[in-house]
């Protein structure tokens, strides 16, 4: 079972997905930690990030897993490891590819099936996990975004701006997975909400739902 959260990039899905997590108990799945994961075998077994083939196999060769807080890969832990820029930067490279993209969704559905997840993304609601009892769409306005992430970077907000709203156009116009509210997301806009107020909504959906 999973709580799915989708929204754009600055919206907060990540630290309230994570802040969920330890509210309800649940382990937090980290979808951008799994295709760190991907490029990290990719480095570490000689295969080419940027080939479609060489990195779905790759992806398809291993089994990710989530605990206490760690990464794992074949369970062995790679919290660290995965964090390097170049992985950060392989990650991105594999991350384009449909068959990893499969391969992933494979592997996140493998997870929820085991137990109760948070996990955020943005095609959660509407690939990964259609029939989860609790979706979140989470947004905010493009300003709010872009300061935020600028606040994390350190980038001027008008650049970040820039680029927020054309990762938000490919987003949207992706063949595989494209960033949309799944029909029976609750939309949450967190313009105005403190992460705190985020989590304590949604974990309050979940108990109403009988989830927590």
């Amino acid at each position: 079972m999973v709580i799915a959260i989708d929204g754009p990039a600055g919206a907060g899905k990540s630290t309230v997905a994570r802040a969920l997590a330890d509210e309800l108990g649940f382990t937090y799945l980290d979808s951008g930690a799994m295709y760190r994961c991907v490029a990290l075998t990719c480095l570490d077994w000689g295969a080419d990030p940027t080939a479609s083939g060489e990195a779905t196999s790759t992806a398809e060769s291993i089994e990710i897993g989530f605990e206490d807080g760690l990464v794992l890969i074949d369970g062995v832990d790679v919290s660290d490891e995965i964090r390097s820029p170049e992985v950060t930067e392989a990650a991105s490279q594999v991350s384009v590819h449909p068959g990893v993209r499969q391969a992933m969704v494979a592997e996140q559905q493998r997870l929820i099936a085991t137990g109760p997840y948070v996990t955020e993304g943005r095609d959660i609601g509407t690939v990964v996990a259609p029939d989860s009892p609790l979706k979140i769409f989470l947004t905010a306005s493009p300003e709010a975004r872009a300061e935020r992430r600028s606040g994390q970077t350190g980038e001027d907000v008008a650049e970040v701006l820039a680029a927020q709203e054309e990762r938000d156009r490919r987003d949207s116009e992706r063949e595989h997975g494209a960033l949309r509210a799944a029909d029976d997301a609750i939309t949450i806009d967190s313009t105005d909400l403190t992460s705190e107020q985020v989590v304590a909504q949604i974990a309050e959906l979940a108990r109403e739902r009988g989830l927590a």
